[in-house]
């Protein structure tokens, strides 16, 4: 087991060699939606490619999440094709959000012998949300 500091150390390497390896600017929370963000998640089990809708109006939350729904065949025939849709997903703190989600099992962040999997994973499914997300986001963003 390693210390809380020495986590901490190791997250940040593993970032900073992700950012190496693919020096790229990523979208991430650059989206021009107010709470809507992509992410990537990684702990000692699995490794994730993240679209979180925060919004506090439900309504609005909800209104957007269901114009990505509308859009799923076509991201799973162009895109991802295993994303996972939860459009009321609780996280820790308690908070309701929708989330649309690719996951690779079986990865650690503590294992440096998975990194590059990660990294891997990491920029193939980012870069195809990316991609759905320039196409589309004109359509996403219209919710009025």
């Amino acid at each position: 087991m390693y210390s809380k500091e020495e986590t901490q150390k190791l997250k940040r390497e593993f970032w900073v060699t992700f950012a190496e390896k693919y020096p790229r600017k990523w979208v991430l929370y650059d989206t021009k939606i107010k709470d809507f963000s992509f992410k990537f998640y990684v702990d000692n089990k699995k490794a994730q490619v993240l679209i979180d809708i925060e919004h506090r109006n439900n309504e609005t939350r909800i209104a957007y999440f269901e114009k990505l729904e509308a859009l799923k065949n076509i991201l799973a025939e162009e895109f991802i094709a295993d994303l996972v849709f939860e459009r009321e997903y609780v996280l820790e703190n308690g908070k309701t959000i929708s989330r649309i989600w690719v996951e690779k099992l079986g990865v650690s962040v503590s294992n440096r012998n998975y990194w590059n999997e990660i990294f891997s994973f990491y920029n193939e499914k980012m870069n195809a949300l990316e991609l759905f997300y320039s196409e589309y986001d004109d359509f996403i963003k219209d919710i009025s």
